[in-house]
């Protein structure tokens, strides 16, 4: 059976024994009416100073199993604090992280449109000096050309 630390089931085992070892020690006992009805008082006010000591022991565990849970719901609210505020951190850095990539793709691809453009603009230049070129040598070799 398991153990009970002075609970409601302890107590009530407690004075059931009480009352049935009373009654066999009235019932065996070769005593007078008046030292019986003593006995039979001082086994009831036993009883009852026994019973409001388990009671304040029980009031003693209660007390220490409140601030027990006191203690762990405060640490919880405080181990509750640290993680938001560590996940807070967190999503912070991920987000300046972000940025940082975000602006550094965009930068990089600004250099590449105006790298594009100066390319284009380049091989514009170069593809009209050869239409010039090609012009010039048209006009040239049909001036030149006897007809």
């Amino acid at each position: 059976m398991a153990e009970n630390e002075g609970g409601t089931s302890g107590l009530g085992w407690f004075l059931a024994g009480l009352g049935i070892g009373t009654l066999v020690g009235v019932l065996y006992a070769p005593k007078a009416g008046k030292e019986t009805r003593e006995d039979l008082m001082n086994g009831a006010l036993e009883a009852r100073d026994k019973a409001a000591e388990l009671v304040e022991q029980g009031r003693q565990k209660a007390n220490e199993y409140v601030e027990q849970g006191k203690q762990y719901a405060e640490q919880g609210k405080q181990k509750a604090t640290e993680l938001i505020e560590e996940g807070k951190r967190q999503a912070k850095e991920s987000v300046d992280k972000g940025r940082d990539y975000y602006e550094k793709g965009r930068t990089q691809w600004t250099q590449y449109v105006e790298k594009g453009k100066g390319l284009a603009n380049e091989q514009q230049a170069k593809v009209g000096a050869a239409v010039e070129a090609a012009k010039d040598a048209y006009v040239n070799t049909t001036v030149e050309t006897p007809v």
